[in-house]
């Protein structure tokens, strides 16, 4: 048990595959009052939870939703973490409330849910951010590091949505998962990640189809190169936590660019966002030049090494 709980602990997302202990389930979801809360823009009255939210993207992503108004549920497994981003959410007059879950126990995504209705009496946003990603070869990778990676990802959407639909269906509400274009092509050293958010872009195809009379709308964005918060590890082909692999500043959007452009894919009830130029250059290639595209990454695998491994 030591050892999984070192693997976890330094991941963004919120991710284990043993439940989140009674202790805290009994104190995942800290209400208290603040002084100013944001009743005007575009999302006010409107109720948000954003997996994965204790940093990075995530908390970037909840801090725009409730600066527009809405009222979000931060979730994460980090209790430190997540205990610091609500109160510096709440330091800058924004009302937030946090949920310790494990969004790959279905159990757990179920008390999130739970709680974030009986505080607020209803869900109209579900952003499924969280997520753990990798830099390995999959013939070095550890067959459980492999899971641990795909569950994160596929199960990570599937849960929090699945215990969420009937309330999100009765405000017809708008849930957007949280891919990367890595799904659009093929990407050495990624490749559990990959098949996670390809999986997950999938799965909002098919169920906009599933659920078209609903009203719901379910859309996927996916995200490019972003500045990442120092303290980020991926998993590396023994489950251990290392660095991310280099990218050019240059290539990279900050968290808060993200962030509204999620925001605005909310807004519009867009079906699929893809940010970035390289990633909308990527669909291109990969739609219509495969070979090509093929080509360039083995070319930069080559010659650019240190951009996956």
């Amino acid at each position: 048990m030591p050892e999984l709980t070192k693997r976890i602990e330094p991941f963004e997302a919120g991710t284990t595959h043993t439940p989140v202990s009674a202790a805290a389930s009994a104190d995942g979801l800290k209400k208290r009052t603040t002084g100013k809360t944001a009743v005007s823009g575009p999302f006010a009255g409107k109720v948000a939870i954003v997996t994965g939210s204790e940093s990075g993207i995530g908390k970037a992503t909840a801090r725009a939703l409730c600066v527009a108004g809405a009222k979000v549920v931060l979730n994460g497994r980090s209790k430190e973490r997540l205990i610091q981003t609500e109160e510096e959410l709440r330091r800058e007059g924004l009302e937030v409330v946090s949920c310790l879950a494990d969004v790959t126990c279905f159990e757990d995504c179920e008390r999130l849910i739970t709680n974030a209705i009986a505080t607020y009496g209803q869900l109209d946003i579900l952003i499924t951010n969280a997520s753990i990603s990798m830099r390995a070869y999959f013939t070095d990778m550890q067959p459980e590091v492999f899971r641990q990676v795909l569950d994160s990802n596929v199960y990570g959407t599937v849960y929090p949505l699945k215990a969420a639909l009937p309330y999100l269906i009765e405000t017809k509400g708008v849930v957007t998962f949280i891919s990367s274009i890595s799904a659009l092509n093929g990407m050495p050293s990624g490749s559990a990640y990959c098949a996670g958010k390809a999986a997950v872009a999938n799965l909002a195809h098919t169920l906009r189809l599933e659920l078209a009379d609903t009203g719901i709308q379910i859309g996927v964005v996916h995200i490019g190169f972003t500045q990442n918060d120092p303290e980020k590890r991926v998993l590396d082909a023994t489950g251990q936590p290392v660095p991310i692999a280099h990218r050019p500043p240059r290539w990279q959007k900050s968290q808060a660019e993200v962030a509204r452009i999620i925001l605005r894919h909310i807004r519009r009830r867009r079906q699929r966002t893809v940010i970035s130029a390289l990633g909308r250059l990527i669909v291109l290639v990969h739609t219509h030049l495969p070979r090509l595209g093929d080509w360039i990454v083995l070319t930069t695998i080559r010659r650019l090494r240190h951009f996956y491994e």
